[in-house]
């Protein structure tokens, strides 16, 4: 346990929030996705993550002990106390675009996990190992359909390549450190952002090389910064979606 709580919960947040966004935005494809095999495999990778999320967030709640439980730091928390990153707050686009995100996220959540599987905090590795199993799967199947969208036809190419292009600049917010990360990576708790990034963009150049794309430079800082609590416009929205129910009837039980 690093002796800066704060360092620890703010990380905490960190991962329970990408994947709580990253979950929501997955069910915003129920009814909507181009198959119904895909519907219930995007389903399937949103509970996962809405899973994790919650295994995070009653970590945090914890250590915070200011009486908020998980549910409340997921639907009682404003815009700016989210510290996702921007890559998974983005709208979903077409398929193209949805399949390139969660490619991007799951490379480095796969990653991230495997580092923390290793913490020297015993709960962060036990979350991290039993997350690991998911994610693995996750980005087997999204790599799957960045490949077959990016080697396929003439079409499917084309949106592939506009979707990368859309969303590569979020991928050094993804890929970022800061002094809370390498304060906790100093104390073995948590992922060292450097060899994360490095290793996710190793995944990105293979996969990319099978599939015919090429690898763009890697993304310069981007204005917003997501572990901050600086967002782009889409996250407001979409969290007035998510929490409207809770926000309303604060303390309705079922």
């Amino acid at each position: 346990m690093t002796d800066n709580k704060n360092d620890l919960i703010e990380y905490l947040l960190r991962l329970g929030d990408n994947a709580l966004v990253n979950g929501q935005r997955l069910c915003e494809w129920c009814g909507r996705a181009p198959a119904l095999e895909e519907e219930m495999a995007l389903m399937n990778v949103g509970l996962d993550l809405v899973g994790q999320a919650r295994n995070w967030y009653e970590y945090a709640a914890e250590l915070l002990a200011d009486g908020r439980d998980a549910d409340q730091l997921a639907f009682r928390r404003d815009e700016r106390a989210f510290r996702n990153c921007l890559l998974v707050e983005q709208p979903n686009g077409d398929y193209a675009v949805t399949t390139a995100k969660l490619f991007f996220f799951d490379a480095w959540h796969l990653h991230t996990l495997k580092a923390l599987s290793a913490s020297r905090d015993a709960r962060i590795a036990a979350i991290a190992a039993k997350g690991l199993k998911e994610v693995t799967y996750h980005l087997r199947r999204s790599g799957e359909w960045v490949e077959r969208l990016g080697d396929g036809t003439e079409e499917s190419r084309r949106r592939m390549l506009a979707a990368i292009d859309e969303l590569w600049r979020f991928t050094h917010d993804l890929l970022a450190g800061d002094e809370i990360q390498q304060r906790l990576a100093g104390a073995g708790i948590a992922a060292d952002a450097e060899s994360v990034a490095a290793a996710w963009q190793a995944s990105v150049e293979q996969l990319f090389e099978r599939a015919s794309l090429p690898v763009p430079q890697p993304a310069s800082y981007f204005y917003l910064d997501g572990k901050r609590g600086l967002h782009t416009e889409h996250l407001g929205i979409l969290l007035a979606e998510m929490q409207f129910l809770q926000r309303a009837y604060p303390d309705a039980t079922w």
